[in-house]
């Protein structure tokens, strides 16, 4: 009877045990690695190298474009004369235009007749000046006559010292005075000639900014004439890229509304110092005193670009 009671016993003794090395044995497996995983990272070991030669043999080529890009300074620009090649001519007197002969796309010459102002009462001045000169030259004459007659009669003891100095002071006055009537004269023809305006320069009448009937200031504005035969971009290059510029660079030139059309030029000029933004606003995303350069380019070609037209450059790259 003993025996068979403990049997029970030794029964669940032995199911305890199985239990635990059934665990045990579990928790063996799920502490090794797959054979599945091992494997493929073993075969992937020799071939890392070549992915390492792979990736740099070919990062040279990407830091030669990211290069090439970064050589290039994109910029806005507008077409503009060389210093000179446009005026804005005026009149240096007030005074009312009677003749103003040219019209806009005119092309002039130089000491072409761009305007004229009244001027009658200064001719009529002028007139009387030069009447007076021949009067004075008149009164140089007789006086010069008076003094050889006196010198004469000196000579002969028959009239006095005095007269004679007195003919020969006649003399010194009237060729003052007529010194004076020819400087009259002088000025008077300057006066004439301010209310003619002639052309300066060799151009086109761009605008024409009064008509004739008109009466203008001193120093108001007539027409302005350009030599469009001497143009140039002037463009607005970013402070932070001017390290990136040089004088003789290359430039690709493009504008809106000329399709597929791009143009050559040359960087001639980059100034020593930087200016406000003229042509767009300040771009919000950029510090507030961002300053631009003026770079200067010459055009290689001819273009139907006009004046003052807004220009995408590309210098360099």
């Amino acid at each position: 009877m003993k025996l068979l009671a403990s049997r029970p016993l030794w029964l669940v003794a032995g199911l305890i045990v199985a239990v635990l090395f059934f665990v045990e044995l579990r928790d063996l497996r799920a502490g090794e690695p797959p054979l599945s995983v091992s494997t493929p990272a073993m075969s992937a070991s020799p071939a890392a190298p070549a992915t390492s030669a792979a990736s740099t043999t070919s990062a040279p080529a990407k830091s030669r474009v990211s290069s090439s890009n970064e050589s290039r300074v994109v910029a806005e620009g507008r077409i503009a004369t060389y210093p000179g090649a446009e005026v804005l001519v005026s009149s240096e007197v007030a005074g009312t235009i009677v003749k103003l002969p040219v019209v806009e796309k005119q092309q002039v010459r130089k000491g072409d007749l761009i305007a004229e102002l009244r001027a009658d009462d200064l001719r009529a001045e002028l007139a009387e000046a030069r009447a007076r000169v021949v009067e004075a030259e008149a009164e140089i004459r007789l006086a010069d006559a008076e003094r050889t007659r006196a010198q004469s009669l000196f000579e002969q003891k028959v009239d006095t010292a005095s007269r004679r100095d007195k003919a020969v002071r006649d003399v010194e006055v009237s060729n003052a005075r007529r010194v004076t009537q020819a400087a009259a004269v002088v000025r008077l023809e300057a006066e004439i000639a301010k209310r003619r305006i002639v052309a300066p320069i060799d151009g086109v009448v761009m605008v024409r900014h009064a008509d004739a009937g008109e009466a203008v200031e001193a120093h108001g504005s007539l027409v302005t004439i350009v030599d469009l035969s001497r143009v140039r971009i002037e463009a607005e290059v970013d402070e932070f890229d001017a390290g990136r510029l040089t004088v003789g660079s290359s430039v690709a030139i493009a504008a809106e509304g000329f399709t597929d059309q791009h143009w050559r030029g040359t960087v001639e000029e980059i100034p020593d110092g930087v200016s406000g933004r003229r042509l767009k606003p300040q771009d919000p995303g950029k510090p507030v005193d961002t300053r631009v350069l003026l770079v200067k380019i010459r055009l290689e070609e001819a273009t139907p670009l006009k004046l003052g037209q807004r220009v995408e450059v590309e210098i360099g790259g």
